[in-house]
């Protein structure tokens, strides 16, 4: 089998597991301020609104389309190019108005502003206030349930001390994703909250990996054996795959990323935030938390 790191390598990440706790503490408390300060840039999916999808024959002027639609006062209008630069999302903010006839107003200050461009509207879909507010709220309790059942399968798997260790680490990853999204202003939708729980599997699963190796030395050890040189040696014999596998998964949605289309961009990011996040944490941050967390209990 192929491997980046040699066979006997002894790196000590837990001697330098306090370094792992400061670089993780201040990503975690800068995430945390950037998301009060800046906030979420919620999609309409959350915030709620109105969204127009049109296909020209040919690019538009967007200032001449946002100066046209901006004389509907239907509130705040963000109008961005969606795919390719034929291709305009609009989204207007009002949403107590009947969704045709905001349509119909839409295209009648198209057909005004680009007579010689003919359009299509691809898409309109309105989701009111209230709606966003539910699906926020749903949204945040499937990642905490989420969490919870990770709890109770690493507490039946392994016990209580390292479903502690994973679950802190995987709220560790999330609040730094999220971070990353609010300084990027990226939008935050439906599909992103997929991203998460995703990104909560993904490094669950190399988190896991390294906790069976632990347990399986703890097993087969007849000999006392000091629990930072079983988990060094845990973390050491599962490197090579730990990388392997990041790295190829990171490969693959950088590619997402860079050639897909606008409608997987943001999902992208996230994975991308989520990979690096979470594969530091599965090496640096589960397994120290699990020794730190019993020499806590048996302080």
């Amino acid at each position: 089998m192929f491997e980046i790191i040699k066979p006997g390598t002894k790196i000590d990440f837990m001697g330098k597991s306090k370094l792992f706790f400061i670089i993780s503490g201040l990503l975690v408390l800068l995430s945390i301020v950037i998301i009060f300060t800046k906030g979420f840039n919620l999609g309409i999916d959350f915030a709620g609104g109105t969204v127009i999808q049109v296909r020209f024959d040919s690019p538009p002027k967007l200032d001449l389309l946002r100066e046209n639609i901006k004389k509907l006062n239907l509130g705040d209008v963000v109008i961005q190019n969606f795919g390719d630069e034929r291709e305009v999302l609009i989204r207007v903010e009002k949403t107590n108005q009947d969704l045709n006839a905001v349509a119909n107003d839409i295209k009648k200050a198209l057909s005004g502003s680009f007579k010689g461009n003919k359009f299509i509207v691809e898409r309109v879909e309105q989701v009111g206030p209230q709606v966003g507010s539910e699906l926020q709220k749903k949204a945040t309790m499937a990642v905490i349930y989420a969490l919870i059942g990770i709890l109770i399968y690493v507490t039946v798997r392994f016990e209580f001390i390292f479903s502690l260790g994973a679950v802190l680490a995987l709220f560790h990853d999330v609040i730094i994703t999220l971070g990353a999204f609010s300084l990027a202003s990226k939008e935050i939708n439906l599909p992103i909250v997929a991203a998460v729980l995703t990104i909560v599997g993904y490094s669950l699963n190399d988190t896991i990996v390294v906790y069976d190796r632990i347990r399986e030395r703890m097993r087969n050890s007849t000999a006392k054996i000091n629990l930072i040189d079983l988990i060094n040696q845990s973390i050491n014999e599962t490197l090579s795959r730990t990388l392997l596998t990041s790295f190829t998964t990171f490969l693959a949605v950088l590619a997402l990323y860079l050639f897909g289309s606008e409608v997987i961009k943001n999902f992208s990011f996230a994975l991308l935030v989520g990979i690096i996040v979470g594969t530091y944490s599965s090496i640096g941050i589960a397994s120290a938390l699990v020794y730190s967390i019993k020499n806590i209990k048996k302080a």
